[in-house]
């Protein structure tokens, strides 16, 4: 619905639009619900149809081969690290805004336009990338890696709407997918079986749960099945006290528990850093941080060290979690982010292990 509405937006706009369809993931079951499936016959035809509804053309890209490389087994080889990846950060970076583009732009187009909801504000001397207007629907956080050559040649429509007016004037327009629903899985694994998905191609090892003392406390099958701040699957210390994941040593395959307040760290570092202006903080700068997608942005201070970031919060926040993003903010005005390497209570050790194929 978000990208029939920014095509149709942009056609009354008086622009010259083409409406492409990427081709990222064959569907592994081919009875899967079409509502679950993406890349199906089914979506691409939806697509097919409201280009024919504005009068524009179509085209289908293939980007399966760089989407199963540069996302999904990114996201195989994160678990296999012990951290807990986004695989959208991944496919925005290397498909969306990198290999989709890239070709847009050899097809000789202006600009690449979706329905993300976010906004590009010009300051006069660049761009700068802000925060939707609808604070609930803004994905400015799955953004942040885009700097000033994408953020020149990218249009956002839908970042002044919120998302009831983009669906209102989807079914004003007569859009075929005005009432599609939204879809909040991850697009590679069916149903949202992430576990399962890790499973079939990586074998699991099981291991030990220790408490934070040390002390045996439990079994697990595979550390693909935990991520730090989870309770489901740990047992309850002396059969009372809530035990929830601290960290995961994927050299040991061991799940590290402890309590909920255990769970809360006043620091963080960050590696892959990238910053919208092009410019890195020469000096501590005072910014609101995000740790995950749906959290709230919390006031912290941020520190470069030798290409690294050490962000400091004034109050501590609970499940600091290696593998996802932060980002770090102004008001509204995304400065940037990068990758959560390890919370302040101590660096998490990484695998030694070897990458995992999508085919294996």
């Amino acid at each position: 619905m978000d990208s029939s509405t920014t095509a149709a937006l942009l056609v009354r706009q008086g622009y010259e639009v083409i409406g492409v369809t990427m081709r990222l993931w064959t569907p592994e079951n081919a009875d899967a619900p079409p509502r679950r499936r993406r890349c199906s016959p089914q979506e691409i035809e939806d697509a097919r149809t409201v280009c024919h509804a504005l009068g524009i053309p179509h085209q289908i890209l293939d980007f399966e081969r760089e989407f199963t490389s540069s996302v999904v087994d990114y996201f195989c080889q994160e678990y296999l690290r012990g951290r807990t990846p986004n695989p959208c950060l991944a496919c925005n970076e290397q498909v969306k805004f990198g290999a989709l583009l890239t070709k847009a732009l050899a097809l000789g187009v202006d600009y690449l336009a979706t329905g993300h909801y976010c906004r590009i504000v010009s300051n006069g001397q660049g761009h700068e990338l802000w925060q939707a207007r609808d604070e609930g629907k803004d994905q400015s956080y799955v953004l942040y890696m885009l700097g000033q050559e994408e953020l020149s040649r990218l249009l956002f429509p839908l970042g002044e709407y919120t998302k009831e007016q983009s669906r209102q004037m989807a079914a004003e327009m007569g859009l075929p997918t005005a009432a599609k629903r939204d879809s909040a899985d991850i697009c590679f694994v069916r149903q949202g079986h992430y576990r399962s998905f890790l499973a079939e191609r990586f074998p699991q090892r099981p291991g030990d749960i220790v408490d934070s003392s040390g002390r045996i406390v439990g079994r697990h099958e595979g550390i693909g099945g935990y991520t730090v701040g989870q309770r489901r699957g740990l047992p309850a210390r002396g059969g009372r006290e809530p035990l929830y994941v601290l960290s995961v040593d994927p050299l040991t395959s061991t799940v590290i528990a402890g309590s909920e307040d255990e769970l809360l760290s006043d620091a963080l570092w960050a590696e892959k850093l990238s910053f919208v202006s092009g410019e890195a903080p020469r000096r501590p700068l005072a910014v609101e941080a995000k740790i995950r997608y749906r959290s709230q942005a919390a006031p912290a201070l941020l520190t470069l060290h030798d290409g690294r970031a050490e962000v400091r919060f004034e109050r501590p926040q609970r499940a600091i979690t290696p593998g996802q993003a932060v980002v770090f903010y102004q008001g509204q005005k995304v400065l940037g982010g990068g990758i959560i390497a390890e919370s302040a209570g101590g660096r998490l050790p990484l695998a030694r292990a070897n990458p995992c194929s999508d085919r294996a």
